[in-house]
């Protein structure tokens, strides 16, 4: 089995983006009524699947993606809780639909209603929501709610504490992943994503969240942000901080994806993080599309990349398959029970 680890709802229904602008028309005028989600049919959920992310994970030779909701549409800049709670419970039901309509295809992973420096009860509450009553196998986390100005706490703080004992309780991990940037100087897929991939691994660093929570699990994407290409430098650091090494510190914790969309930057991946911190994931109809000039592939058909690697035969299954079951153990046992 091949299982993409990293992908979202960007082909929802158009009436998703309607309700969304209904909920940010009335928080500019509160005399407008409350929005509500116009009807969408399972008919409408499958033609916005199976043309898209269905009929690419297929011809790609993939099985089955963890699927969430968009990240760039979370917003969790606008800070009113209320928006932010219902926005992600609406978003959510729809990927539970997906995973319902097509269970040997997706698995949720969930939205959390985060405000800039909000309250995480509506997180805790949407995450046992979605695990407990969906079946959703984790989350994403957005470490800077504020939008590209990084007002939030860092990933080592108490503040977050209250949300790690819940994915503790409920054994479920973090893809750490922010959603649009509000900062102009911050370009959200080219610039704010990869800072954000790369300071969530230096907060960890720094810090020793990982011998207060032992079990903490985090899927840090996009190849691991800048962290890869400069692991003498976060090596050395560790040094510098008094830290221990990473690969005890950190890297029993800490997982990266294969969302780098270049045959060089997979060798690369692969030669500096041990394969057991690896995990599949195209983010296919996400960031990058298209067809890249030079190879004439579309430049997220990442299997095609793992592929040109040559692993062993072991070392590639970990990659494809056995490391996000281990990373995600309630998606283990939904295959399980299903004799996968």
């Amino acid at each position: 089995m091949i299982i993409d680890c990293h992908g979202h709802y960007t082909t929802a229904p158009a009436a998703l983006g309607a309700f969304r602008d209904d909920q940010l028309a009335r928080l500019a005028d509160q005399g407008r009524p409350a929005p509500r989600l116009a009807a969408i049919s399972d008919d409408a959920i499958r033609e916005s699947i199976e043309g898209t992310q269905l009929r690419l994970l297929r011809e790609r030779g993939g099985d089955l993606m963890i699927f969430s909701p968009r990240a760039s549409g979370m917003a969790h800049h606008v800070a009113d809780p209320a928006t932010a709670r219902a926005w992600a419970q609406v978003c959510n039901d729809l990927v539970h639909r997906v995973a319902e309509l097509f269970p040997r295809h997706f698995a949720g992973v969930c939205q959390l209603p985060q405000t800039p420096g909000g309250s995480l009860d509506d997180s805790i509450a949407e995450l046992r929501r979605c695990v407990g009553d969906l079946g959703f196998v984790g989350c994403n986390l957005n470490p800077d709610p504020s939008g590209g100005h990084w007002t939030a706490k860092p990933l080592t703080d108490e503040y977050w504490f209250p949300l790690y004992e819940a994915m503790v309780e409920l054994d479920v991990p973090a893809m750490i992943h922010v959603s649009e940037s509000c900062n102009p100087n911050f370009h959200a897929l080219g610039a704010h994503y990869i800072n954000a991939d790369t300071t969530a691994f230096m907060q960890l660093l720094e810090g020793d969240l990982f011998g207060r929570f032992p079990t903490l699990r985090f899927v840090i994407p996009h190849g691991g942000g800048a962290v890869p290409y400069h692991w003498g430098r976060y090596r050395g650091l560790a040094d510098r901080l008094g830290r221990p090494p990473l690969a005890e510190h950190v890297m029993r914790n800490v997982f990266f994806d294969t969302c780098v969309y270049h045959q060089a930057g997979i060798d690369l991946l692969h030669r500096v993080i041990d394969v057991d911190n690896i995990l599949f994931a195209s983010e296919m109809f996400g960031a990058v599309r298209g067809v890249d000039p030079e190879t004439g592939h579309h430049w997220d058909d990442t299997k095609r990349y793992i592929d040109a690697l040559g692993l062993p035969a072991e070392a590639r299954a970990k990659v494809l398959e056995g490391n996000t079951r281990r990373v995600y153990p309630r998606l283990d046992a939904r295959l399980r029970a299903a004799g996968l």
